[in-house]
């Protein structure tokens, strides 16, 4: 797709007045109509090139082929049984992937339909882990404008006819259109959740155009942030001498992507809703026994502005109205029939047959005045069902009940909200926009990749059912009930010196009613003090349902938690509250079992689904919540980095939010998990060991001993578990763990310290000195946290100016991010697959690092690489489906992934929340490690990083805790 001088020209920001001219800029310097000056921008008639799949070597082929061999006849299988396999890396989608994504629609969970830069609708995901790529091109705004009495008119779909097929005069559907606008002078402006498409005068040079897209993702805002809607809001300047009578005209089609329009039995159905909202409602029967769905599209009519409707038009000979009949129309009225309102329901689509709906929208501009008209586009699927047969409501069913009509009030609501919505928006935003000390690109990139909490196939649920909050609240009496007599038994006991041993019972789901996985009457024991209970949900007041996202849309694995620990800085800045329901899920997960067995492909052994005390890999696919690990390439009860990362979010959560209960809640899971850990510590130095498979985030590259990514997790576990124990009061664990710390830290440093990074891993291996990017994922969180550095600064300096010298600069000088693997020679580590990739996340991750190290002008070079290589003009196309990661030179691997997300973790590093940094704080860390070198970063007087501040002047060591 690049050409062979990529990345010669470095932009780090785009000025509009270099896409738009300054007169027209003034001209829509008003009410958010004009594009913002940090955003993403392109020209419509930029050409969206097909992107470039990764592939494997021959060598890493043939490493793998019993793997392909299983994983194919699993596939199969799944296939047999009417499923989709959660990795599927032979079936290609039939729309070949392209440069072409935009800001997606509709808030988070709500199923979702983005939009690309030149205007398509594509990439459809509403029924919960199905993605339909193909554009559905009958889903259009178009233009119609008359001026000086009717003989000078202009029409126009306002998208640029590059689409095959497209233009034929024949045809009586969507080619017969006006296809007419080049692109040349309209422009995309991206700034999620928003996005402005100008068009400076096309089709008419006296008329200027701006589209204001707007989706309610509205940080803190946990009702409105998941409502599936969006509005388009036209704002029209007439510079001309004459007044002109303009029409916007929005076409939508009965379907859900794919071929989903022709399965037949879909019905339209006019509307006139309250406040002068007037539309169609478009019934769509989904197939597979999938629950059905309902579009509304809308516009609002004022004064100015009528608003009228055809509610179903046909693409085909067959149809009574066609698609070339409604274009007729429209060109000499600009409007329909009123009467059309009073048509009721049409027919039942046929099998085969597409129907489609249409919303006009009129106004006369006067000569140099202005107007304005809104749109609206709303679904409504409220019940979503999985494949293996569990159902739930989606959480704007709370607010907007389970009627398929709903849409009309969704859609009504978005009209007179919007405005609401913006202030909100501009108030989250300005901040960072503001801050001069930022680059330009990380501002428009940092609040774009927020696009995969909306289009990475979010799943956001209501809360309990009645009777299941009934079950649930004569389960925790029971409890209580029960704790209280232990509780009492224990006093009882002399002196009461040691923790107290209790029992939690694992009920397996308790949102639905489906049997647990486990039956009720199993016990796990967990030792703890007395003061502990069973996890419970936490208030009603912070209910918000439960959240599910996908690892990527090609890896179809619910909250992914290996990646989840890079992603989930987002949901914590943004919307804490889903974070924790995340870690509350994980955390009743880490207490049960599931003794099914299971075939793990990449040797073909069998064993048990889920281990008791190990964090499951992710929440499942085809029935989340009660099936988990649906990864079966490994088995990830034996890998080393999951239960680490599950302590280490679950105490930056606690110290982020200083939610206290939440901290009891979880103690029995993060206790249990740290135990679990205990049987890889074969040597007894303290220090846990892999062994000798690709057992941690990176599957494919096998470790062998001691690592450097998950020795220093761990170690870093030890420290936040031990605080957290002190926290909640079980001081017997919390001293284990700081004997084990200052053990397992003499052995890591002993066994990989090499004097200027830490090796990959202690074995003998031909890349076991390799210098891994992701080295100190554990010192990441450690600073995250709070808490005090894993090693002194010499150590953790050195190593980060290692990977930025051999990793960052030496590939591309810096313009492609952090390869994973480097051999210090200076060559691309290529033992496998994983090795020699670039994976965005791990750069975002390895820069947050830099920042906290007081590296920054590091820092924000390392992810200048992802920008210029995924976002810029001269990179590859990746913006809006931002990949795991690509190659050396450019071939990507997984479009829409998850881990990106991690860019939040740079600004959790520039702005530490005020419950860390003003936590109150206890002097005990000296007993962990007496270094006077170890060291936390310093900060100004705002609780902010300076960008490039002075090095050195670290703090002494200190213990933060959440209470007195």
């Amino acid at each position: 797709m690049v050409s062979g001088n990529l990345f010669h020209c470095r932009r780090h920001s785009w000025p509009p007045e270099e896409y738009i001219s300054r007169t027209t800029l003034h001209l829509f310097d008003l009410d958010n109509s004009a594009p913002p000056e940090q955003a993403w921008r392109r020209r419509l008639n930029s050409h969206a090139n097909i992107l470039k799949e990764f592939s494997v070597t021959f060598r890493e082929a043939i490493k793998m082929i019993r793997l392909g061999i299983r994983l194919w006849s699993f596939i199969r299988e799944e296939a047999s049984h009417g499923r989709k396999a959660p990795i599927d890396p032979f079936t290609k989608e039939s729309c070949k992937p392209s440069a072409s994504q935009g800001v997606p629609l509709g808030g988070m969970g709500s199923g979702s339909i983005s939009r690309g830069f030149r205007g398509e609708f594509r990439q459809w995901q509403i029924i919960p882990s199905l993605c339909e790529a193909s554009p559905v091109m009958a889903n259009q705004f178009s233009i119609f404008i008359s001026r000086d009495g009717g003989n000078k008119k202009y029409a126009s779909v306002l998208a640029p006819g590059q689409h095959e097929g497209l233009g034929k005069d024949d045809d009586l559907g969507i080619s017969s259109w006006g296809w007419n606008l080049s692109g040349e002078c309209s422009t995309y402006h991206a700034l999620f959740p928003r996005a402005w498409t100008v068009y400076d005068g096309e089709p008419d040079p006296e008329l200027k155009v701006s589209c204001r897209q707007i989706s309610p993702f509205i940080p803190h805002n946990y009702r409105d942030s998941s409502l599936p809607t969006a509005v388009f809001v036209y704002s029209l300047v007439n510079t001309g001498k004459e007044r002109a009578k303009v029409s916007l005209l929005f076409t939508w089609a009965n379907s859900i992507g794919g071929d989903s329009h022709l399965s037949g039995d879909h019905v339209n159905e006019p509307f006139i809703g309250e406040d002068g909202v007037s539309g169609v409602l478009l019934h769509h029967k989904t197939a597979n026994g999938n629950p059905p769905v309902t579009f509304a599209i809308a516009a609002c009519e004022t004064q100015n502005v009528n608003v009228t409707v055809l509610p179903c038009f046909g693409l085909s000979g067959e149809s009574s109205v066609t698609a070339k009949d409604i274009w007729a129309m429209m060109v000499e009225d600009g409007q329909f029939d009123r009467r059309n309102f009073n048509s009721g329901t049409s027919s039942p689509s046929l099998y085969g047959e597409t129907i489609c709906a249409a919303v006009s929208a009129s106004a006369w501009v006067e000569p140099h005045g202005k107007c304005t008209v809104a749109f609206a586009l709303s679904w409504c699927s409220p019940k979503i069902k999985f494949s293996k047969g569990s159902s739930y409501h989606r959480r704007y069913a709370k607010f907007y009940g389970m009627s398929e009509r709903a849409a009309l009030n969704l859609a009504h609501d978005a009209l007179k909200n919007y405005n609401r919505w913006e202030e909100e928006i501009n108030k989250w935003q300005a901040p960072i926009l503001n801050d001069e000390r930022l680059p330009e690109w990380y501002k428009f990139t940092l609040f774009n990749e927020l696009y995969f909490l909306v289009a990475g196939g979010t799943v956001w649920i209501d809360s309990l059912p009645e009777e299941s909050m009934r079950n649930y609240k004569r389960m925790k009496d029971k409890n209580e009930q029960r704790n209280y007599k232990e509780n009492e038994a224990s006093r009882n006991q002399q002196n009461c010196v040691e923790s107290d041993s209790f029992t939690t019972a694992v009920t397996g789901d308790l949102f639905s009613n489906h049997e647990p996985l486990i039956p009720s009457s199993e016990k796990i024991a967990v030792q703890s003090s007395s003061s502990f209970n069973t996890p419970r949900l936490h208030d009603e007041g912070d209910d918000v349902g439960r959240f599910l996202y996908l690892e990527g849309v090609e890896y179809i694995m619910w909250c992914t938690y290996d990646v989840h620990f890079y992603a989930s800085f987002a949901l914590l800045e943004l919307f804490p509250k889903i974070e924790l329901s995340i870690q509350r899920d994980f955390a009743k997960a880490v207490l049960s079992e599931d003794g099914r067995r299971v075939k793990f492909l990449a040797e073909g052994k069998w064993g048990i689904r889920k281990a008791r005390g190990a964090v499951p890999h992710d929440l499942g696919t085809h029935d989340p919540w009660h099936e988990m690990n649906a990864y079966n390439i490994h088995d990830t009860s034996k890998w080393k980095d999951l239960n680490p990362k599950f302590v280490l979010q679950v105490y930056r959560d606690f110290s982020a939010t200083g939610d206290m209960a939440f901290g009891v809640d979880v103690w029995p899971s993060v206790r249990a998990a740290m135990e679990y850990m205990e049987q890889f510590d074969r040597d007894k130095d303290g220090l846990i060991e892999n062994d000798g498979f690709p057992d941690q985030t990176y599957d494919a590259w096998t470790v062998h001993g001691v690592s450097a990514y998950c020795g220093c997790l761990w170690l870093a576990a030890l420290q936040a578990a031990a605080s957290m124990a002190l926290q909640v009061g079980d001081r017997d664990f919390a001293e284990w763990c700081k004997s084990s710390f200052l053990r397992a830290k003499h052995a890591f440093e002993g066994k990989l310290w090499n004097g200027s990074y830490f090796n990959y891993d202690s074995g003998s291996s031909s890349n076991s000195m390799s210098i891994q990017a992701d080295q100190l994922a554990g010192q990441w969180y450690t600073f995250s946290s709070g808490l005090p550095s894993l090693f002194d600064e010499n150590k953790i300096r050195t190593t980060l100016q290692k990977i930025y010298e051999f990793n960052v600069m030496r590939v591309k000088g810096g313009k492609m991010g952090a390869v994973n693997g480097m051999h210090p020679n200076g060559k691309v580590d290529e033992t496998c697959m994983q090795s020699r990739e670039i994976w965005t996340g791990v750069t975002y991750a390895v820069a947050a690092t830099m920042i906290f190290a007081g590296m920054e002008e590091e820092g924000f070079k390392t992810a200048e690489g992802i920008f210029t290589a995924g976002w810029s003009e001269e990179g590859y196309g990746y913006w809006f489906q931002t990949p795991e990661g690509w190659t050396v030179d450019g071939h990507f691997r997984s479009l829409i992934y998850m881990r990106p997300l991690s860019i939040w973790g740079m600004q959790w590093a520039l702005s530490l929340p005020k419950a860390i940094l003003e936590a109150p704080k206890i002097n005990v860390m000296d007993r962990i490690d007496p270094s006077p070198n170890s060291w936390r970063p310093s900060w100004n007087e705002n609780n902010r990083r300076r960008v490039v501040p002075q090095r050195g002047c670290f703090g002494n060591s200190t213990f933060y805790c959440a209470c007195e």
